[in-house]
């Protein structure tokens, strides 16, 4: 018996590789081929919470790769809320929002979002991707438009591929370029303009206030994916389009969890009738399981936190002023970042893969970001700064960035 079970499972296998959708994936090496270089930068395994210091390997390492900006994923009052949902709810609902999986908290947080964010009403989803493939997917229809930055998220470009509407891009913040595509539009379409906040690889704002300009000119309307400026600009870290004193001008807000709210998730803000367009059109809200317990508790106690600590948002701009003077002085070239987000320009894939590496064995965790994330020619070592970051760590950090440029002949 034992002896046919492994004549069966040799002939599945020979049968498997032998098919031609294995042979596609066979033939893919480049990961391998990156990794037989020794200088493989992804799925690093980290061994520790995320704070400036992490332990990977069984080291410790200076993490200047994360997107916890204010450092709240491992705040104890944070920790707590979640161990009191399990301890209540159980670790997860079962179901999606839909149908069985809405408890009150997911209620409670969507009002807290909302006010948050100066909206009217919030919906909460799985992910900050599911909401971005969710809302532009479902919100406009086949003789609408989509216009979207070149340089925006790759959630916001999936969301437009499953979409019926017309998808058009404009040059990244090139106001000009905008106007351009909106100006040969007709007057009687939906026409959505969906932009990053601030941009998660060249840490760059958008141009808020002339997008909603040019969108009331030509009868538009404004998404603002928010994922990289909630806990980082505007007041209590409300984000970009109340960093530019916009609120009551963009009609969709759309953020993530995973960032400065410390854990996993995503939602949607605005009024009360397209919250409930999306709540009953949104597939990726209506066919995913709801976001557990824990992480709903957890992004409500962040708030609170935010509220009551705001000096973390001072500490992060001071780490982020402080980090860029001395990029600045060393002479890296650091693009237009005006956030804890500083790309330090590389321009060659392999210099930056072979930069991340370096940085790594020095002790530094940094991300290395080369395309499609960015244009080929400009690959770059994405370095972003926390409030939880001091002085020290700065400055140790950036001893051996300088360090292994010169080594590398990115600076003289």
């Amino acid at each position: 018996m034992l002896l046919n079970c492994y004549i069966f499972a040799f002939l599945f296998i020979l049968i498997m590789k032998n098919s031609l959708l294995h042979k596609k994936m066979a033939a893919y090496t480049a990961p391998q081929e990156v990794q037989k270089a020794g200088i493989y930068p992804y799925f690093k395994v980290i061994e520790s919470a995320q704070e400036p210091e992490v332990i990977y390997k069984g080291k410790r390492m200076l993490m200047f790769g994360s997107n916890s900006y204010l450092g709240l994923t491992n705040h104890p009052r944070i920790k707590q809320a979640a161990i009191k949902a399990i301890e209540k709810y159980g670790t997860g609902c079962a179901g999606s929002r839909f149908l069985n999986g809405t408890i009150d908290l997911h209620i409670e947080l969507e009002k807290k979002l909302a006010e948050y964010v100066n909206m009217e009403e919030a919906l909460v989803f799985s992910t900050g991707f599911l909401t971005n493939q969710g809302v532009i997917s479902s919100i406009t229809g086949r003789h609408d438009y989509l216009i979207i930055d070149d340089s925006d998220h790759a959630s916001i470009i999936e969301g437009t591929r499953l979409s019926f509407s017309k998808v058009l891009k404009y040059k990244h913040n090139n106001m000009e370029s905008l106007e351009f595509v909106l100006k040969g539009l007709p007057n009687d379409r939906i026409k959505l303009i969906i932009t990053d906040g601030v941009f998660s690889m060249e840490g760059d704002i958008a141009p808020l206030p002339e997008i909603v300009s040019l969108a009331e000119k030509y009868g538009a309307s404004v998404m603002v994916d928010d994922a990289h400026g909630l806990g980082v600009l505007g007041k209590f870290g409300s984000g970009t389009v109340s960093h530019f004193g916009l609120n009551g001008k963009v009609e969709l807000i759309m953020g993530t969890f995973s960032k400065s709210l410390a854990t996993v998730g995503g939602f949607i803000a605005g009024s009360k009738e397209v919250i409930n367009y999306l709540k009953h059109n949104a597939r990726s809200l209506i066919f995913s399981a709801s976001l557990t317990p824990a992480s709903v508790a957890s992004v409500i106690e962040a708030i609170n936190v935010i509220h009551e600590e705001p000096h973390r948002i001072e500490k992060l701009w001071e780490n982020t002023n402080y980090a860029k003077k001395i990029f600045s002085e060393a002479g890296f070239d650091t693009g237009n970042s005006q956030t804890p987000i500083i790309p330090l320009y590389i321009r060659n894939d392999h210099l930056t893969f072979k930069f991340t590496q370096e940085l790594a064995d020095n002790g530094v965790f940094v991300n290395p970001v080369i395309s499609p994330a960015v244009k080929p020619e400009d690959s770059l070592i994405r370095f972003s700064l926390m409030a939880t970051h001091e002085k020290h760590h700065i400055d140790e950090a950036l001893e051996k960035c300088t360090k292994v440029a010169k080594k590398l002949g990115i600076l003289n």
